[in-house]
């Protein structure tokens, strides 16, 4: 049965329906083997970039997270969607940074234009891994690309090399630790194109808000506050975002105090790769078991795994310690986060006073 509500999500006899709850699961053999390959290609990705001494490790230990983590399978159609979105977003950074670099109000309206294609993908359905990967990848490139002492073809090359390795990486964890059993369709969802609209706006305005916000007051230092402020839109709407901040500050807490462990334990010795790899590999498995007991896309346990990538992937180095980098991340994302929460509100009444972009939670009763 349907029951209808109003303009502004509550049911029509004007009681707040309260948030949705997600029990934890029990993992089966399909949710082990994904945790395996999370732990495995972001940890190899971690390797072969220090290995290499390549810049922008956070690409290499990371991306693997994005598509080994919020995809459980490896197919034609996802492989295109990831490569592609790697290609075009670095062709669109390319043409825009290199372009209009020195012109700051251009260069935002056209990443207002590009991040609501993103997200306007997303709330299609079909295409959601090609928007996802390109508002992480076009939020972190515009962030470097937008310093002057940046190398831009250095960035723009990590970020295709990394894309690549992630699904070398890929193919390969699929080969080695395959499923035990088929996996069946994710359920699909039909939206409005009231919703729609509605979903790319305000995610749009937000991401584009959290680029201006970063670069007005010269956050360079703060990747992954930025992040952070992006992740938490992945469920298209304000009450799913509120929810989603709430589990990313779990995470990041408990991914920032992780580090900090490791950090004690290794002490000096954080230069040395091979002691480095096997606590990221520890971690990363703990926080993807996490994420799939979830089963959400964006719950503490995947705010907590991507917070260590970075952690490990951006700040660990012989010259730098996680100490400061763990404690400036903390209340560094909570204030981007609440920021960020604060302008999605705003947007979102906003853009439910015209019926054209106004929101309506169906409520489904069976």
């Amino acid at each position: 049965m349907l029951r209808f509500v109003n303009g502004r999500g509550r049911p029509s006899n004007g009681k707040r329906r309260p948030g949705p709850v997600h029990p934890l699961k029990e993992l089966d053999t399909n949710d082990v083997r994904q945790c395996l390959r999370v732990a495995f290609g972001s940890t190899l990705g971690f390797v072969v970039s220090s290995l290499f001494d390549w810049h922008y490790g956070v690409f290499f230990t990371v991306y693997p997270m994005l598509l080994l983590a919020l995809v459980p399978t490896l197919n034609g159609h996802v492989i295109r969607q990831f490569l592609g979105s790697a290609l075009i977003n670095t062709v669109e950074v390319a043409l825009i940074a290199g372009l209009f670099g020195h012109l700051p109000v251009i260069m935002t309206g056209l990443a207002f234009i590009l991040f609501a294609g993103r997200f306007r993908l997303m709330s299609g359905g079909p295409l959601f891994l090609f928007g996802a990967q390109g508002v992480v990848s076009l939020s972190v490139m515009f962030h470097f690309a937008s310093y002057p002492a940046t190398n831009l073809h250095d960035l723009l090359a990590s970020n295709l090399i990394a894309s690549s390795l992630t699904l070398a990486l890929a193919a390969v964890a699929y080969v080695l630790i395959p499923d035990a059993e088929p996996r069946g369709r994710p359920p699909r969802r039909d939206k409005s194109l009231a919703r729609q609209r509605h979903e790319t706006l305000l995610g749009a305005s937000v991401a584009t808000l959290s680029f201006v916000v970063f670069q007005v007051f010269d956050l360079r230092d703060s990747l992954s506050a930025q992040v952070a402020t992006i992740l938490i839109l992945f469920p298209l709407t304000f009450r799913g975002a509120v929810v989603a901040a709430r589990h990313r500050a779990t995470g990041v807490l408990l991914g920032c105090s992780y580090g900090l462990l490791v950090q004690l334990v290794l002490y000096n010795h954080s230069g040395n790769l091979w002691l480095v790899v096997l606590p990221l590999w520890i971690g990363v498995m703990l926080f993807a078991r996490e994420h799939l007991k979830e089963g959400v896309g964006s719950g503490a346990g995947f705010g907590g795994m991507t917070t260590v990538g970075i952690l490990f992937g951006q700040y660990l180095s012989p010259g730098q310690d996680l100490v400061y980098s763990a404690l400036y991340r903390v209340s560094s994302i909570c204030v981007g986060m609440l920021a960020a929460l604060l302008a999605a509100y705003l947007v979102h009444r906003l853009l439910n006073r015209f019926a054209a972009t106004r929101l309506i939670y169906e409520d489904v009763v069976h």
